[in-house]
């Protein structure tokens, strides 16, 4: 399973490319407007920490554009700018219709905000490169995400369709390791939730057993 960054602050980004190799990017308005930069200065810095990569950074077109060749123009314009970019394109008629256009131009996309498996579908027939099914914002609200990603790959692989999962919105460690079993092709998540992800409150205990075993035990 392939590890992505969800964030558009350029120096977690740049400490998690060095210190972890993330395999690739995502990024959302919601990222960019934290980060405190204008949309277009964030996109070129993280397009230049990925220059000379085959890591892929998904980018967002403008969220209001719900008709498709609103979001076909901007996506190409987007795509223009780096080749590791990935369109990334919200879940809705036009959005899917969209899809199909970038996907005939040879532009990757990233079908955003997939919250059920019909909609993974019309992604994955629509020619999708990436789908990402939201498993935090399911939970927050009382779906339970359990099956969901599980789901996704079932129907992908009955069908044969090429598109990979990206399991989004992930928020704590348990829900890395759940993913990565039920057959996610990737995942991103914030820094918070890898570092966490690094640790655990067993591993500490059998560490300070270790350490007091270790300063009990003469060297020779």
């Amino acid at each position: 399973m392939k590890l992505f960054l969800d964030s558009a602050i350029t120096e977690e980004i740049a400490h998690a490319l060095e210190a972890w190799d993330m395999d690739g990017l995502t990024t959302n308005p919601r990222h960019v407007m934290v980060s405190g930069k204008p949309f277009r200065t964030v996109i070129a810095e993280i397009a230049e920490l990925v220059h000379g990569t085959d890591k892929p950074v998904s980018v967002e077109v403008n969220p209001h554009f719900t008709e498709c060749k609103e979001i076909v123009e901007q996506g190409r314009e987007l795509a223009a700018l780096s080749p590791n970019f990935v369109i990334k394109v919200g879940a809705c008629e036009g959005g899917f219709t969209a899809i199909r256009e970038l996907s005939k131009d040879g532009i990757r996309t990233n079908a955003t905000l997939i919250m059920s498996v019909a909609q993974a579908w019309h992604a994955a027939r629509a020619g999708a490169y990436f789908i990402s099914p939201f498993l935090g914002w399911k939970d927050q609200f009382g779906d339970s995400p359990d099956s969901f990603i599980g789901d996704v790959r079932t129907m992908l692989d009955k069908f044969g369709y090429s598109s990979e999962i990206i399991a989004a919105a992930v928020r704590n460690a348990r829900q890395i390791g759940d993913v990565a079993v039920a057959g996610a092709h990737c995942i991103t998540a914030g820094v918070a939730v890898y570092q966490e992800s690094f640790r655990n409150p067993y591993t500490n205990m059998g560490e300070g057993i270790f350490q007091d075993a270790w300063d009990k035990t003469p060297e020779r």
